[in-house]
C-alpha cells in the first residue's frame, strides 16, 4: 500500500470526510469534485495505478489507449470535464466514416446509417436490405403498423427487436453491434442499459423505427463521438493531478475488507474514516453480472489498409467464417493524430475478443485479413488486455453513494456526467460541515 499523496492539512468535520472506494475514471471525478469543494477526500484503489479502464500502453514504440479510446458526446458531460481540465485543444473527431458489419459467406456491409445499436428507423431503406434481405425487411414493416400498447414489457434488447421487426434484423443488424460493444447477445442485455431513453421514446413514437429516428434527431449534429489528442486515457490522468493538487489523498495496493456508512477497514487492519462512496463494482455489488473483453491492441505494416477498406472498424455476425474477433477497429484511419505518429504503410490497430486467443499473434494476423481483405505483412506490436465491465450490478448497501459500473451505468458519457452529480448531491448535503471546516471552526 503506497499513498500517492500526503493527506490533507485542513482541520474537517466527520460528516466532511469522504471515502471513495475505486481510483477509476468515476472515483476520482468524485474526488476531484468534492477536494476543489473543500472535501478532505481519500481515495482507496486496489491496484498499483488510477484511471481504472482509462488505460495506456506503447505498441512499437507509440502511446496508445489500451482501454477505451472514444467517448460518446450526447450530453455534453465529458466534453466540458476535459475542457475544464485544460484539454479543449486536445478534443478530436474521428474520420468520419460507417462501421462495417461482417457476417456469414464473407459478406461485408456498411452498418446502417440511420441506426441505433443497429436497429433501424427505417427497415425499407436500401442500406438496410443490402444486409437484411428483402424478406426480413418486409417482416420489420410490421413494426410501423403493430400496434404498441405495452412499452414497459418489453425487458430485453433482443425480446424488443424480435417482436417488433422480427428475428432478421435482431441476428444480422442487432446481435453483431451488441456483440461487438456490450460482448453479450441482445437477449442478455436489458433495454435501460442499452439505450436509457429508448422506452420514453417508444411510448412517445408508438413504434420502435419511429423511436429510433426521434433519438437520432435529438442526438447533436455531427459525430456522435470523440476522442483526445494522444489518448483518452489523459482524461483519468488529469483528474488524478487535479485531485491531488486540491488536497485530496490517493492510497495505492489497498483492499477494502468491510464499508459501513461512517467509512471503511482495508485489509491492512487500517480504518480510513468518512462518507463512502463505491466506484468499484466488484466491492459494492460482488454477485454482479460481468463481462469479459479481451482487447488486442497491434501495429502492423500493411499497405494495403492505406486506403481504410472497412473505414474506420467493422462488427463480425457470430459464426462468420475464418473470424475470431468479434469486432475491429482501424485506429489511425480513425484518429487523424495516430496516423501523424506512423511511417507510411504502417497501422494501428484494435480487436476484441471473447476470451484469451491460444495463439494470439496468429490470431490477430488472420481475423485482420479475413476482415479486411489486405495482406498483413508483419506484426510490429502488440499487446493483449483482459477488462472485466459490469453489466448489471446488485443494489449497494445501506443506501451508500455509487458511481461508475457500481452504480449499473455504463459508458463514459453516462458514467461521468452521473458522477458529477453524486459529486454535487453529497456536496449539497454537507454544505454546512465543509463551511465550517474551511474557516477553521471544526477540529478533526
Amino acid at each position: 500500500m503506497q499513498p500517492a499523496s500526503e493527506p490533507p492539512t485542513t482541520s474537517t468535520t466527520e460528516s466532511a470526510r469522504i471515502v471513495v472506494v475505486g481510483g477509476g475514471v468515476a472515483g476520482l471525478i468524485v474526488a476531484r469534485d468534492l477536494a476543489r469543494a473543500g472535501f478532505a477526500v481519500t481515495v482507496v484503489e486496489a491496484s498499483q495505478r488510477t484511471g481504472g479502464q482509462l488505460a495506456s500502453t506503447r505498441v512499437a514504440g507509440i502511446e496508445v489507449d489500451a482501454g477505451a479510446e472514444a467517448f460518446a458526446t450526447r450530453g455534453g458531460a465529458v466534453e466540458a470535464l476535459a475542457v475544464e481540465l485544460g484539454l479543449a485543444a486536445d478534443i478530436v473527431r474521428p474520420l468520419d466514416s460507417p462501421a462495417w458489419l461482417v457476417g456469414r459467406g464473407g459478406r461485408s456491409r456498411p452498418l446502417p446509417a440511420a441506426s441505433v445499436l443497429g436497429i433501424p428507423a427505417d427497415p425499407r431503406a436500401p442500406d438496410v436490405v443490402r444486409v437484411i434481405g428483402r424478406p426480413a425487411a418486409w417482416r420489420a414493416r410490421f413494426d410501423a403498423v403493430l400496434p404498441l400498447r405495452h412499452p414497459d414489457s418489453y425487458r430485453t434488447v433482443g425480446d424488443l427487436v424480435r417482436r417488433r421487426m422480427g428475428a432478421g434484423v435482431a441476428r444480422r443488424l442487432v446481435a453483431p453491434v451488441v456483440r461487438g460493444v456490450y460482448s453479450t447477445t441482445p437477449d442478455a442485455l436489458p433495454l435501460e442499459i442499452a439505450s436509457p431513453g429508448m422506452r420514453d421514446a417508444l411510448r412517445a413514437a408508438g413504434s420502435l423505427g419511429a423511436a429510433v429516428g426521434r433519438l437520432r434527431a435529438a442526438s447533436a449534429a455531427g459525430s456522435q463521438v470523440a476522442g483526445l489528442r494522444g489518448g483518452v486515457h489523459r482524461l483519468a490522468a488529469s483528474l488524478a493531478d487535479d485531485a491531488l493538487a486540491h488536497g485530496a489523498r490517493i492510497v495505492l495496493g489497498a483492499r477494502v475488507a468491510r464499508a459501513d456508512a461512517t467509512g471503511v477497514w482495508l485489509d491492512s487492519g487500517e480504518r480510513v474514516e468518512g462518507g463512502v462512496v463505491f466506484a468499484a463494482a466488484d466491492v459494492a455489488a460482488p454477485a454482479a453480472r460481468t463481462r469479459t473483453i479481451v482487447v488486442a491492441i497491434a501495429v502492423v505494416d500493411a499497405p494495403e489498409l492505406d486506403g481504410a477498406p472497412r473505414g474506420t472498424g467493422a462488427l463480425v455476425e457470430a459464426g462468420a467464417e475464418g473470424i475470431t474477433a468479434r469486432a475491429f477497429t482501424h485506429s489511425s484511419a480513425k484518429w487523424t493524430w495516430l496516423a501523424d505518429e506512423l511511417p507510411p504503410g504502417r497501422h494501428a490497430v484494435r480487436l476484441s475478443y471473447d476470451g484469451m486467443p491460444d495463439d494470439p499473434e496468429n490470431t490477430v494476423h488472420t481475423d485482420l485479413r479475413a476482415i479486411t481483405g489486405a495482406r498483413i505483412d508483419r506484426l510490429v506490436g502488440l499487446d493483449m488486455r483482459t477488462w472485466t465491465r459490469t453489466l448489471e450490478s446488485l443494489p449497494i448497501p445501506n443506501d451508500l453513494d455509487a458511481v461508475g459500473e457500481a452504480a449499473s451505468v455504463t459508458g463514459l458519457a453516462s458514467i461521468v456526467a452521473g458522477a458529477r452529480e453524486t459529486a454535487r448531491e453529497i456536496a449539497e448535503r454537507n454544505s454546512t460541515d465543509v463551511t465550517a471546516a474551511r474557516s477553521g471552526g471544526a477540529e478533526g
